[in-house]
């Protein structure tokens, strides 16, 4: 019998924020692994109008580099390339879920689709992580971008490592806490 790749998709405490599982046919070489195939994606519960116009990819070189949390206007399929996050997800969406938090532990066998409007950040558990995500809009400085600060207590994410010891952008530490956007 013909092996494949296999996609498995779990919906989490975010609605439309799915945690997706992927496996990979491995030999004495390596592996082989579909990163995004539409079809069976579809077939396993990911949204059929998803339609990606742009590829990206963030490299970082030592652990505890840390991103976020940023919601774009924009659906994402966010995959690990090589390396391992902790990724962590909160809904700025109006409605009750506002504020909702979801954390994954991310690596070449996890993926995650994240709606529009669903902050998204990550923080490196190795060296040498590419972090992949395709989306279906391009950047313009006409749309709105919230974020979150990283360390903002409501949320009280629990860091794998303090973010006293992680390597994060001066933007990000400057960006407001979850009650400036109620």
């Amino acid at each position: 019998m013909l092996k494949t790749t296999e996609f498995k998709i779990k919906q989490t405490a975010i609605p439309g924020l799915l945690e997706i599982d992927i496996t990979a046919i491995e030999d004495e070489r390596g592996y082989f692994q579909e990163k995004f195939q539409k079809e069976k994606l579809v077939v396993s519960g990911f949204p059929a109008g998803f339609e990606p116009i742009q590829h990206n990819i963030a490299f970082s070189k030592e652990t505890g580099v840390t991103r976020g949390l940023h919601a774009e206007p924009w659906d994402k399929y966010i995959t690990v390339i090589a390396g391992k996050v902790y990724a962590v997800f909160v809904d700025l969406r109006a409605g009750d879920n506002f504020g909702t938090k979801v954390a994954i532990e991310m690596n070449e066998q996890k993926s995650v689709f994240v709606p529009r409007g669903v902050a998204n950040s990550y923080q490196t558990l190795t060296d040498n992580v590419y972090y992949s995500y395709l989306v279906n809009d391009h950047w313009s400085p006409d749309k709105n971008y919230q974020a979150v600060n990283l360390a903002d207590p409501e949320l009280n994410i629990q860091w794998p490592i303090g973010l006293d010891k992680a390597t994060i952008s001066d933007k990000d530490r400057k960006n407001p806490m979850l009650k400036d956007l109620k």
